[in-house]
């Protein structure tokens, strides 16, 4: 694969897809026909996906835009992520953009993220150009604005120029899954860099498996994520706490608790495996306390 020297974004073709995999489903290949109808080219990283899985991403590697990176075990999404950018620099792309698998791109998705760095008042200082997905868009502050200014954007959807990125460094391996996009954008900004959404949805992508829940006539929403995500949110939240939350004297500790506590009443209430999960949301709070990172002990981390 060959990419595009110049580093003006023009056109999608520039710009190098990264997809982490782990046990895709089977409509995989749909989505990757539609990104690849987008992007120059296409990286995929898998993370130990089991046979199956790893002979349909073959089959999907077939076409020579898409590059496969099968790892025999989960290395975690950061790691997944910084092999793919290495891929994408090897092949002399310019802008990554970076996918999940369940990620569904909306037509024209490249397009808008592109126009709206031509039309931001300082390109040069984007780090990260989140796309809005589902129902996740909001009117912008200034009425008809095709972005908004953010803290952070979710991995998936995100357009990062490598330039930035060889400035700001690589994803947090040790973060291993959860907050690794947000830490990212936490510390770009911290260089002076900016983050924007779009506010328009671009794609289709959903976060866990959300159900929603009536009680007293008030709707509430879970994520039903699974007690190895559950551990991961709580102690890599907790260490985003700690670094970049201003909190004097340990107070990040026990804001990060207020938190988890309320993380375990809405699995009460609301979601299965509640021991296995409640335990998980506790050990990574006290994991990331004691500021003990990498893979989970004993778990793949999924």
């Amino acid at each position: 694969m060959t990419g595009s020297g110049g580093a003006e974004l023009e056109t999608g073709r520039q710009v190098c897809a990264i997809l982490v995999s782990y046990h895709p489903d089977a409509d995989l290949p749909r989505r990757v026909t539609r990104i690849l109808a987008q992007a120059g080219a296409l990286v995929i990283v898998d993370n130990g996906s089991g046979d199956e899985a790893r002979a349909m991403l073959e089959r999907i590697a077939a076409d020579p835009r898409v590059s496969l990176e099968l790892n025999a075990a989960n290395l975690g999404v950061a790691r997944a992520l910084n092999l793919g950018v290495e891929q994408a620099r090897a092949s002399a792309f310019d802008w990554v953009l970076l996918l999940d698998q369940d990620s569904d791109l909306h037509d024209g998705m490249l397009r808008s993220l592109i126009e709206v760095h031509a039309a931001y008042p300082e390109p040069s200082r984007v780090a990260v150009i989140g796309a809005g997905f589902g129902e996740d868009t909001r009117p912008a502050r200034e009425p008809g604005a095709a972005w908004e200014d953010v803290e952070s954007v979710i991995t998936s959807g995100s357009l990062i120029p490598l330039a930035v990125h060889a400035s700001v460094g690589p994803f947090r391996n040790e973060f291993f899954i959860d907050y690794v996009d947000s830490e990212y954008c936490f510390r770009a900004r911290a260089q002076g860099y900016r983050v924007i959404r779009t506010t328009k949805s671009l794609m289709s992508h959903t976060i866990g498996a959300p159900t929603r829940h009536s009680m007293l006539g008030v709707s509430k929403w879970t994520t039903n994520h699974s007690p190895d995500r559950r551990y991961y949110i709580a102690r890599n939240d907790t260490v985003m706490l700690r670094e970049y939350g201003g909190y004097r004297f340990g107070s990040w500790a026990l804001k990060s608790l207020g938190r988890r506590l309320r993380t375990c009443k809405r699995i009460v209430l609301y979601e299965r495996s509640k021991a296995r999960k409640i335990a998980a949301v506790f050990a990574g709070w006290w994991d990331g306390v004691r500021g003990r990172l990498g893979p989970r002990r004993g778990e793949a981390g999924s």
